[in-house]
């Protein structure tokens, strides 16, 4: 295995805890991970074991990197909320624990050759990775601009820093306790016009997620979309994390959050099926691959030497015309 695939490669360590600490409605743990660390591309995860070697809770956790520092002793901080017995666990944890954990995991965010001016779009703590591919983005030159939402103020991740860093930074809350009142896609439209988006990239909640596909494409701005979806095992095994995408092929296939994601394109994620099996997904029961397409045979000449393509030689049909969609299924293209 060449070198570069040993350091793409993820990894299975035992990381100290540094620190856990309350982010408002939040918790942030740092690991030190150097093997981890080094190996991170802004959007991949990470999976923890939780609840200890004798514990029933067999499943690991799953959570996006907010950031890491190879050069601090190699240290990798995730943040979560507390959900049930297992991230409960994790919020208990204290200094010199150690924790199972792989990673990182997943493909990470596409960035782009030229510089751009790119709209990052958080929803809750979904907003946590968005700030390590900000520094990178900034890196290549990119103008930032952050668009973060929640329910109420202590439930929004990152305002300060986003503030700091970015261009600007539209904040809302449903409850209108900080920034505007309302959520991210309400300003969603405005925020485009004001930073002349090229480019957005998005994490938060699947509807969100949904509705700034959406807007994005009335404006034809293409979006990157980390998905939040449930991980057993974050290594492609369980298929508990499937979801609809369109392949380049334009053939839905149920593929993989874990391996074939977190992030993916916008347009091509079939939001309304998720949770889902189209019935014309690639495998679903009933589904059948599409004939190849009969050659037609060469045309003979006609009486005449007229051919049957020639102005001369064509009839012109009175049968009414079929619509455009007539006989053809959009879904799944």
């Amino acid at each position: 295995m060449t070198s570069e695939r040993l350091e793409s490669a993820p990894a299975q360590v035992k990381g100290t805890v540094l620190t856990v600490r309350r982010v408002d409605a939040y918790y942030a743990m740092t690991l030190i991970a150097p093997e981890v660390a080094a190996r991170f591309r802004p959007g991949q995860f990470v999976a923890v074991a939780v609840g200890g070697p004798e514990t029933s809770m067999l499943l690991r956790r799953a959570f996006s990197i907010h950031q890491v520092r190879p050069d601090h002793g190699g240290t990798v901080e995730f943040v979560f909320a507390i959900a049930g017995p297992g991230t409960r666990w994790l919020s208990e944890r204290r200094t010199r624990d150690t924790l199972d954990v792989a990673g990182p995991l997943g493909r990470a965010f596409p960035v782009p050759r030229d510089p751009v001016n790119a709209l990052l779009v958080g929803g809750g703590y979904g907003s946590a990775p968005l700030f390590a591919l900000g520094d990178r983005l900034r890196g290549r030159g990119c103008t930032v601009d952050y668009l973060l939402g929640a329910a109420s103020a202590d439930r929004v991740f990152g305002a300060l820093t986003a503030r700091r860093s970015g261009r600007s930074a539209v904040i809302t809350t449903e409850d209108g306790s900080l920034g505007a009142r309302g959520q991210v896609t309400d300003l969603l439209a405005q925020v485009i016009h004001e930073a002349r988006t090229d480019v957005i990239y998005a994490c938060g909640p699947m509807g969100m997620l949904r509705a700034v596909t959406v807007l994005a494409g009335r404006y034809g701005i293409p979006v990157q979309a980390l998905v939040e979806e449930s991980m057993a095992c974050g290594t492609g095994v369980c298929m508990t994390c499937v979801l609809p995408v369109v392949g380049e092929d334009g053939v839905t296939r149920m593929v993989r959050s874990c391996v074939d994601g977190p992030v993916f394109r916008g347009d091509l994620v079939r939001w309304d099926d998720v949770g889902t099996i189209p019935f014309d997904a690639l495998g679903a029961p009933g589904w059948k691959p599409r004939p190849p397409a009969t050659p037609q045979p060469a045309a003979r000449p006609q009486a005449g030497g007229r051919q049957p393509g020639s102005k001369a030689g064509r009839v012109r049909s009175r049968r009414p015309r079929a619509g455009p969609a007539a006989g053809r299924s959009g879904r799944g293209r």
